[in-house]
């Protein structure tokens, strides 16, 4: 949670050392406004939904006292749960395409514009967590309740906010090796996920997830001439396969109790990337849905960095009235609540930006004299 084994077959030419430098062809996806496309600016719009979507059903849906007939808040549940292969695996790919550019630059360009930047995002934002996160105690989530606790976040235990840290030591990883036969690096990236998603790795807090993604990195990094090539060639049968390998992998995997078999995590979420390359392909040919995803796409930074402290406090006014409604008031409320409160949650995020981004920009980049803008991290930015 590597490579894109269902991608089209990959040349010897991927193995490569990654001194070669990376075709750029019209249309294809960079790190810069000109030139990025819509599909994977769509992908990270739906990725960072899907981020939101969960931690309320979680950490807000699920921990209403809902006293109901039937088990509809579970249903909630388990649709989040169908889409934990597909999240942050393909946030993190989308992530290694923009990314494909930024480390063949020098190690002073990238170390500021990346590594710096994004280190630097982790420890503001971790500290505002933990500040925000101390008036709702009873919110469900990690965090630092001492210093010891937010030195452990701050260094070898990440947080909520580990999509910020793991980019930060991502790109370290990519730009070190980069000189390196590509085999080489992916293959100990892909061994790591699948022993960490078998449990063979202790795991505490956000490491699995830093542990896991790793390879869909540098999957995206390495691979990206052939994940455009696939999106490019997105079709309606393909979207109709993908679909139905996903749905049939996730079938299999929960019919045999298999989620932590050697390999098959990672081997569901390689389909399930397939999978949303293509449907964010695909959806960019309506305007009217797409739109809006490509949009939120080029601003998930202000959402995932917001999103969990808007949360907490919107869980704080809300678990106690809802808990405390009459059945009919609850069956009213139950099915529609996660998606409201998930376009509340992601529409104050951005209004709290827009509040902040001019008074306090430190906020969102790193301090400094004007510098071309970085890329926005895809995150869980």
């Amino acid at each position: 949670m590597i490579g894109e084994r269902v991608l089209p077959a990959v040349r010897p030419a991927v193995w490569e050392a990654a001194t070669v430098p990376l075709p750029v062809v019209p249309g294809a996806a960079t790190d810069r406004g000109p030139g990025r496309v819509e599909w994977a600016d769509a992908a990270k719009g739906f990725c960072i939904v899907l981020v939101v979507a969960w931690h309320v059903v979680v950490k807000d849906y699920l921990q209403v006292d809902w006293h109901l007939g039937v088990p509809a808040p579970g249903l909630w549940g388990a649709l989040g749960e169908q889409l934990l292969p597909l999240r942050m695996p393909l946030f993190f790919t989308i992530s290694g395409v923009f990314a494909a550019n930024a480390v063949q630059r020098p190690w002073r360009a990238v170390a500021r514009r990346r590594i710096a930047r994004f280190g630097y995002l982790y420890a503001v934002w971790l500290l505002v967590h933990t500040a925000v996160l101390a008036l709702a105690p009873g919110f469900p989530t990690d965090r630092a309740t001492s210093a010891t606790g937010l030195l452990e976040q701050l260094t070898i235990t990440p947080s909520n906010l580990w999509y910020l840290y793991a980019l930060a030591l991502y790109f370290t990883v990519a730009k070190a090796v980069r000189r390196a036969p590509r085999a080489l690096v992916l293959v100990p990236a892909a061994a790591l996920s699948v022993v960490t998603a078998a449990g063979l790795l202790d795991t505490p807090g956000n490491r699995g997830g830093f542990y896991q993604n790793l390879v869909f990195f540098l999957a995206g990094l390495y691979l990206r001439p052939w994940i455009e090539a696939w999106a490019a060639g997105a079709t309606r049968r393909r979207l109709v396969l993908t679909g139905g390998a996903y749905a049939l992998a996730l079938a299999a995997m929960a019919a045999l109790g298999a989620q932590t078999w050697l390999g098959v995590w990672p081997l569901v979420s390689v389909v399930a990337v397939a999978f949303g390359i293509t449907a964010a392909a695909r959806l960019c040919r309506w305007r009217s849905i797409a739109g809006p995803l490509v949009a939120l796409g080029r601003n998930t930074l202000p959402v995932y960095v917001i999103h969990m402290p808007v949360l907490a406090l919107l869980h704080r006014l809300l678990v106690g009235p809802l808990s405390g409604l009459d059945q009919a008031g609850q069956e009213i409320v139950v099915l529609g609540y996660p998606i409201l409160l998930t376009a509340l949650v992601i529409g104050l995020s951005l209004a709290v930006h827009r509040a902040l981004s001019g008074r306090a920009p430190w906020l969102f980049d790193l301090p400094g004299r004007h510098r071309p803008s970085a890329p926005r991290p895809a995150v869980t930015r």
